[in-house]
């Protein structure tokens, strides 16, 4: 446990490795220091390589390894990865993940303008450990507030993120624990909110090029 500081981590981040993305791992680690992050995740679209390469190359800030997948039933988040997930099988995703040992949590899954948000069922709930509850680049709040209640009702620990795709984003939101076990096991408290329309903008337009 640290006793000293209590770390700042957003979960969710786009590289350059996501197509609606141009962050370099480089950019995303000197602007996490600049807005006073102790640790970032970056979960790329289908790819852990944003979170490789930005590990090899961090300093004085911890890196989390993670995807955000496209499963043949909508989107979920892997953490603590250390290989390619080859499947886009739900079923076959969760246990690539849990070969790994990794934490699995929904992002967005109250969106509804993400077209490839997760169309989950209870039996789905019980095969994940989270839900992201805030997710900055979510529109209106009651999708935010929806994934907490989401969570509280399962009982599923909870994760938050900017899901950043342009440099203004990053640091949005996230969570606060004294270390990244403790995000592990849930004991974490949530900073940010909403970013900005112009952000929107720019990920749709980037991923219609």
């Amino acid at each position: 446990m640290n006793f000293f500081k209590l770390m700042r981590f957003d979960l969710h981040i786009h590289s350059r490795y996501s197509k609606d993305s141009n962050l370099h791992p480089k950019v995303i680690l000197n602007t996490a220091k600049l807005r006073g992050l102790d640790g970032i995740a970056v979960t790329d679209h289908n790819t852990i390589k944003g979170g490789v390469e930005a590990s090899k190359i961090a300093e004085n800030i911890e890196v989390i390894v993670g995807a955000e997948i496209k499963t043949n039933k909508g989107e979920i988040i892997g953490y603590f990865l250390n290989e390619e997930i080859k499947s886009r099988s739900f079923w076959e995703v969760i246990d690539e993940m849990r070969s790994q040992g990794a934490m699995i949590s929904i992002p967005h899954p109250f969106d509804f303008f993400r077209i490839n948000r997760l169309r989950f069922n209870e039996e789905m709930l019980k095969a994940v450990d989270a839900i992201e509850v805030i997710n900055s680049r979510c529109v209106f709040d009651k999708f935010n507030r929806k994934a907490l209640e989401l969570a509280e009702k399962y009982g599923l620990r909870k994760t938050a993120g900017s899901d950043a795709h342009s440099v203004d984003e990053i640091g949005a939101s996230g969570v606060v624990a004294d270390s990244i076990n403790d995000i592990i096991e849930g004991r974490i408290s949530f900073f940010g909110g909403r970013t900005s329309a112009m952000d929107l903008i720019f990920t749709r337009i980037k991923k219609n090029k």
